[in-house]
């Protein structure tokens, strides 16, 4: 066991976790590098696992034995910029009014990782049954894209977990199940000149819109398909988010892009709904996949779903309509739901907080997880 650190309350350690501005996308490697001294002052296996971008990790760590199957507590350490002018102080500095901690990252979604490391000294000191590991991501806020190159690594890691619970924000109420989601972007590249000779030109925005009227066919036959009454809407959507080309009026465009998700229930490939659009692109557009990640779907009747309902003392609910690692997890044979502190309507906003209440209901809801796997 390394030298331990002085013991730190989770209100501390948000503080600490929100002091790193770990933007999606950008560096988080001395936010990981805090994570870890703190872990492995506590006796837990620690490993920080790079991504291929060179400037942020994945730290997946085990307070017990990692060859006997045991519980992973997921969260993600990236936030969304905070450049909105209705913040009342620095972001990145969390502050407190009356019960509130403010901050960006608060609800979405450090809290739940400062309560998980509160929690530690507690867990480190039983005779754990079972182990629990902790799983934190970069880059959740991009469409999942730090995660699947840590859950590659599992199988070197541990035993294969009997469940993960995702702390995204639900109230502390567990979550059965989430719509899937996949980003596409279409590039069109045309030829420029004056716009009373067209004949001489490509119109890039015009090659777009064979695959753009795909699109929009293809989100209003998707209201009459498939469909789960746990969401809302009921049925997988699928909308052009942006489209953008062109420098003026009178111009012909030589460039154009469009960016096009979808939002599937259980059951569906996310990616699958893109095909009519990715069959009128052709050959002629250029087609990247930004992002995507399956849906959650966990059975009422699951053991984790009884061991999350009595930790937490809430019934669960059926589905969110937000997305969440947690599909990526069950992906790879790993029973998972969702249950964190806060509410999701405080996330990505200005002046975004988290209670202290929430803060410490969650640090004693994994206390009690460890003393369940102590019994």
């Amino acid at each position: 066991m390394g030298q331990q650190m002085t013991i730190l309350t989770a209100e501390d350690l948000l503080g600490r976790l929100v002091g790193y501005p770990t933007v999606v996308g950008h560096a988080n490697l001395n936010l990981i590098q805090f994570i870890a001294d703190y872990l492995e002052s506590y006796g837990a296996q620690v490993h920080v696992l790079t991504g291929p971008e060179g400037d942020r990790a994945n730290l997946f760590a085990t307070i017990g034995d990692p060859s006997v199957p045991g519980y992973i507590l997921s969260g993600h350490v990236d936030v969304v910029p905070a450049g909105e002018p209705e913040w009342k102080g620095d972001p990145f500095k969390m502050r407190r009014d009356g019960d509130r901690l403010i901050g960006r990252g608060t609800c979405d979604m450090k809290g739940f990782d400062a309560a998980v490391l509160a929690a530690v000294p507690d867990l480190a000191a039983l005779s754990l049954s079972a182990p629990v590991h902790i799983a934190l991501s970069y880059d959740e806020e991009a469409g999942c894209k730090g995660v699947p190159h840590m859950i590659a690594e599992l199988p070197n890691l541990c035993a294969r977990p009997l469940g993960c619970i995702v702390g995204e924000p639900t109230g502390l109420q567990p979550v059965l199940a989430h719509k899937g989601k996949a980003a596409l972007r279409l590039r069109a590249k045309g030829l420029s000149g004056h716009s009373s000779r067209p004949d001489q030109g490509q119109n890039a925005i015009h090659a777009l819109l064979p695959a753009l009227s795909a699109a929009a066919a293809q989100a209003e036959a998707l209201k009459t398909q498939s469909q789960d009454a746990r969401f809302a809407p009921s049925y997988s959507t699928l909308q052009i988010g942006v489209v953008q080309g062109g420098q003026a009026v009178n111009i012909i465009p030589d460039h154009a892009e469009a960016l096009i998700e979808t939002r599937a229930i259980a059951g569906v490939d996310p990616r699958q709904l893109m095909a009519p659009i990715i069959a009128q692109a052709g050959s002629s557009l250029e087609v990247d996949w930004i992002s995507s990640y399956p849906a959650l779907a966990l059975p009422t009747e699951s053991d984790l779903n009884r061991l999350m309902s009595e930790l937490s003392g809430k019934p669960p609910l059926g589905a969110v309509s937000f997305g969440t690692e947690a599909g990526l997890f069950q992906q790879a044979g790993i029973p998972s739901i969702i249950c964190g502190p806060g509410d999701i309507s405080r996330a990505h906003k200005p002046e975004e907080y988290l209670t202290r209440a929430e803060l410490e209901a969650t640090r004693d809801m994994i206390c009690k997880l460890g003393q369940h796997l102590a019994n």
